[in-house]
């Protein structure tokens, strides 16, 4: 499958499981709703594209969380992959990103780590807000640090 800004759809598991027919043929709508991905390169170009990744990466710099490394690159993500369930202070759980959207995100792991506790930093976005966890292996016990509109 062919994407419009780049990504290896080859490897997707959820979009093979689900028919996706990938954002070229679907033009960029590859699970049922406008990719902001391909929509912003379609409408400004790749160049413009990169860069507004570069802004958002410098944005998410800014942030200076403790422990968490200096970002480098965002990738497009299906929600279905990082819609981690949060716990809130009223004792429930809530998923704040939609399974069919596409998020620019990483994951990094914390500079803290001492070798037996892994944890790992969340990293998403959109052109609407920025979400920061901190998690352990397999997206375990995690932690909402920041849910920020931009």
């Amino acid at each position: 499958m062919e994407s419009i800004c780049g990504a290896d759809c080859s490897n997707c598991g959820y979009g093979k499981n689900n028919n996706c027919k990938g954002c070229m043929i679907t033009k960029g709508c590859p699970f049922g709703k406008q990719c902001f991905v391909a929509k912003y390169i379609l409408t400004s170009g790749k160049e413009n594209y990169e860069i507004f990744k570069k802004q958002l990466i410098d944005e998410i710099n800014e942030l200076n969380i403790q422990g968490m490394p200096k970002i480098k690159e965002l990738n497009p993500l299906n929600g279905t992959f990082v819609n981690l369930s949060y716990p809130m202070p009223n004792g429930e759980y809530v998923r704040l990103l939609d399974d069919n959207e596409i998020y620019l995100g990483n994951q990094v792991e914390c500079e803290f780590n001492d070798g037996e506790i892994i944890r790992c930093f969340g990293i998403l976005a959109n052109m609407n807000f920025i979400l920061i966890s901190e998690y352990g292996v397999n997206g375990d016990n995690p932690e909402l640090i920041i849910y920020k509109k931009r």
